[in-house]
């Protein structure tokens, strides 16, 4: 989100001013959430890899170049842990079926399955618009200013999730 209020924010955190992490935060925190509960796919776990991507952007404050979309930026560093995450998870290979009952029974009618739906088959971007609009509140134009992209390319693939998702969804009642 290239917004000047957030670059004040920004400069602010930088001077040694740290109640601008609150704003910052407040500013920031869902794409970035979505963006890692996309790659992880679990609530518990995109939590706490939230929590980790503000405290290393917080240490690695002096790396971000001012101007540019610092929501990317702690996007980046999201996805990245997310990704180590997977990495080290897939070394632990293990099912609780106690943790994951609605993965193993009448998941249908467990709002989980419809963001693994969603995951599955949707596009990252499709999926984060999707979370964003959807599932966060946020309007499109600010989806579109967090994202950097038009208003237009927004609602258009957020429509089109929408539709993805609907038919998916149908497609697997009537199985």
């Amino acid at each position: 989100m290239k917004s000047s209020g957030l670059e004040q924010k920004i400069e602010a955190l930088r001077a040694g001013d740290t109640r601008a992490f609150d704003r910052i935060y407040e500013m920031t925190n869902r794409p970035v959430y979505f963006a890692i509960l996309y790659v992880v796919r679990d609530k518990m776990y995109a939590e706490d890899l939230l929590q980790e991507t503000y405290v290393r952007a917080l240490r690695s404050l002096g790396s971000y170049a001012p101007g540019t979309n610092f929501t990317a930026w702690l996007t980046r560093i999201g996805k990245n842990l997310a990704l180590n995450h997977l990495r080290k998870a897939k070394r632990e290979v293990a099912t609780d079926f106690e943790t994951d009952a609605w993965r193993y029974g009448a998941r249908e009618t467990e709002l989980p399955y419809i963001f693994d739906a969603a995951a599955k088959i949707l596009s990252e971007e499709e999926y984060e618009i999707l979370m964003l609009c959807q599932v966060a509140g946020y309007k499109r134009r600010e989806v579109a200013a967090m994202l950097d992209m038009p208003i237009g390319t927004v609602t258009w693939r957020n429509n089109e999730a929408l539709k993805k998702l609907k038919h998916y969804l149908e497609k697997e009642d009537g199985r």
